[in-house]
């Protein structure tokens, strides 16, 4: 390295953004993440002791130190380390430091740590590239991504290395980064007067949302752009801090984990009857920019699944939010769409529509049986045949009902859907249990059915043989 180039690296490094500069160098500077790095953790002993030697793969969300323990480890390691971003390098560039790392092996006996930054931007193939010479030991893998790299990185890759999950900073320590800025004389603000009150740093802590980069990226702004008072003192008060830090950032990637993780949240919600929790979610998913289509399909799909006849107008709501919404669009369409969260949310709940699966399950085990006679079409047949003959219309009868037979001989009196005792429906269970009765009366079979473990009333009736 010349001179000049010497000289232009260090103006840069005086000149970079306070977080930046204030970027941990060794784990006793680190803050946060206890459970990965705390005293005696598993990878805490490794870094310190220079021996990692299995890949690992950090994850989480921005501004939780992925970047950084990678560059600790760089700065307390005898291996050869190297830094990539899989946005900007490509298979070349990789190939170029596989070969430089198998000769510094080969001649020197040097280790060499390759740290991959976004690692789940490359593609299938580039990972493919990379993984022979992580599972040969050529290179340790340090991978960094804010997706689940169960999802986004190939499970070959994954298999052959650590995974450490970083979490959002607690308030605790973004208090702790808030301090550290405030008080370093050479890469923060300790050589100027600077008084920030308390509710400016409530307001920094709170609206961070647990991002040590947001909140050194607010405390720059709030410094630099605030003149200091007569005495020379910045004043950072709460006004200040509002105006540096506005809106707390809403983690979400529409493809990624916030995105699943955030819909489950909100169905789940619905499903148990929180409606302030639904809430809750459903405003993190519009102000992160989700299209409510996805949502108002996921309330239509509950609205069958969980409410079913618990109450049957919750299909019905869910149905016209949708429409209504597609009529007339945003921001007057969040009304309706809030609508139908607290009105599915709020309705007696009844899952008795799963009953159809278990239908299919037994039709594909037992197969499926013939229709009965009387059952079948007799504008056709009924001369020849005798198709319909027999058959009881329902109307004729006292109460519309009568206890004829309608399942194939072997499914005889087989109990499949079970009313629950929710809202609507539990005014179906109880002409259910009527109507049962009344047909197990006529065809001779008991009801309730005995526990024979089949769920078959009528198997051992002779109709049911």
């Amino acid at each position: 390295m010349d001179l000049f180039t010497h000289s232009m690296n260090e103006g840069m490094q005086l000149e970079s953004p306070l977080a930046a500069r204030m970027r941990p160098r060794t784990m006793d500077e680190f803050v946060g993440q206890e459970h990965i790095i705390g005293p005696g953790k598993l990878l805490r002993r490794a870094i310190e002791a220079d021996r990692l030697f299995s890949s690992i793969i950090f994850f989480g969300p921005p501004g939780t130190g992925k970047t950084t323990l990678a560059r600790i480890i760089a700065n307390t390691t005898q291996a050869h380390f190297e830094s990539i971003s899989a946005v900007l390098a490509g298979v070349g560039e990789l190939r170029k430091l596989i070969s430089e790392a198998t000769d510094r092996r080969r001649l020197y006996r040097i280790r060499t740590i390759l740290f991959v930054d976004e690692v789940h931007r490359w593609n299938k193939a580039q990972q493919d590239a990379l993984l022979p010479h992580v599972e040969t030991g050529m290179v340790t893998l340090i991978g960094a991504t804010t997706e689940n790299p169960y999802f986004d990185v190939i499970s070959a890759l994954v298999s052959r290395s650590r995974l450490f999950q970083l979490e959002p900073l607690s308030e605790e320590n973004l208090s702790i980064v808030l301090d550290q800025a405030l008080a370093d004389k050479v890469r923060g603000y300790g050589s100027r007067f600077i008084d920030l009150t308390p509710d400016a740093r409530a307001h920094l802590l709170r609206v961070a949302g647990g991002d040590a980069r947001n909140i050194l990226n607010a405390l720059e702004l709030a410094v630099e752009t605030t003149l200091p008072a007569a005495d020379g003192v910045i004043q950072i008060d709460l006004d200040v801090a509002q105006e540096s830090i506005q809106k707390r950032a809403v983690i979400y990637d529409r493809m990624g984990d916030q995105h699943y993780d955030t819909i489950s949240a909100f169905i789940k919600s619905v499903r148990g009857s929180d409606p302030d929790a639904a809430l809750y979610w459903l405003a993190k998913m519009l102000a992160a920019g989700e299209d409510p289509r996805f949502i108002l399909r996921r309330l239509l799909v509950l609205a069958g699944e969980d409410i079913g006849l618990g109450d049957p107008n919750g299909l019905v709501v869910a149905a016209a939010a949708a429409y209504t919404y597609e009529y007339i669009g945003l921001p007057e369409g969040i009304y309706p769409l809030v609508e139908a969260t607290l009105y599915l949310a709020t309705a007696p709940k009844s899952n008795s529509a799963g009953a159809f699966f278990k239908v299919r399950e037994l039709q594909e085990q037992e197969g499926i049986g013939p229709v009965p006679a009387h059952l079948m079409d007799a504008s056709r047949d009924a001369r020849g045949l005798g198709h319909g003959k027999g058959y009881e219309y329902p109307h004729s009868f006292p109460e519309h009902h009568t206890g004829q037979q309608y399942l194939p001989n072997s499914m005889l009196g087989r109990v499949f859907y079970k009313p629950s005792d929710q809202g609507y429906e539990a005014g179906v269970a109880e002409r259910v249990e009527r109507w049962r009765k009344a047909q197990a009366a006529a065809l001779g079979y008991d009801y309730p059915p005995k526990d024979t473990g089949n769920d078959n009333p009528a198997a051992n009736s002779p109709r049911g043989k």
